[in-house]
């Protein structure tokens, strides 16, 4: 049996004027081979909110600045399992929609393990993320943009 360590996180569902979300690309470093991109978010330190987790990791990761209240409450959840740097998690996470009309990313807020491990970002069409052979993060993306650009909110 694998054992997995729990993991609380908010992620970021950060979408431009152009219907677009943001993701960043990255690597596991237990397994550099294996690249994919994924939303701006992370995990909870001990007793934070969601929300405020979102929001600092939000100004840390995009340079973004927003209140927990100016986020509102969450759009979508789920439960994943994963690797990452040698360990197995299993993380309950909360997506926080934020509607931008562009955004210039700011990675300067950057811990020493996104430094290592993101090697990059873009703004991806939900259109592009159907087409695209390459891994994202959650693997339904596509579908959770529509229904929460759409205004069904299942959290």
């Amino acid at each position: 049996m694998t054992v997995h360590t729990p993991r609380r996180a908010a992620r970021v569902l950060l979408v431009d004027a152009a219907g677009r979300v943001l993701l960043f690309h990255g690597v596991d470093p237990a397994r550099p081979g294996v690249a994919y991109w994924f939303t701006p978010g992370g995990g909870l330190e001990p007793g934070e909110a969601p929300a405020a987790a979102a929001a600092r990791e939000l100004a840390e990761e995009t340079g973004l600045r927003l209140t927990p209240a100016e986020l509102g409450p969450p759009v979508w959840q789920e439960t994943v399992e994963f690797p990452f740097g040698g360990v197995r998690y299993r993380q309950e996470q909360e997506f926080f929609l934020v509607r931008v009309p562009a955004w210039e990313v700011d990675t300067t807020g950057f811990d020493d393990v996104e430094r290592a491990c993101v090697t990059g970002h873009r703004w991806w069409t939900p259109a592009e993320l159907t087409a695209t052979a390459e891994r994202y993060h959650p693997v339904d993306l596509p579908a959770v943009l529509a229904r929460v650009l759409g205004g069904d909110v299942t959290c």
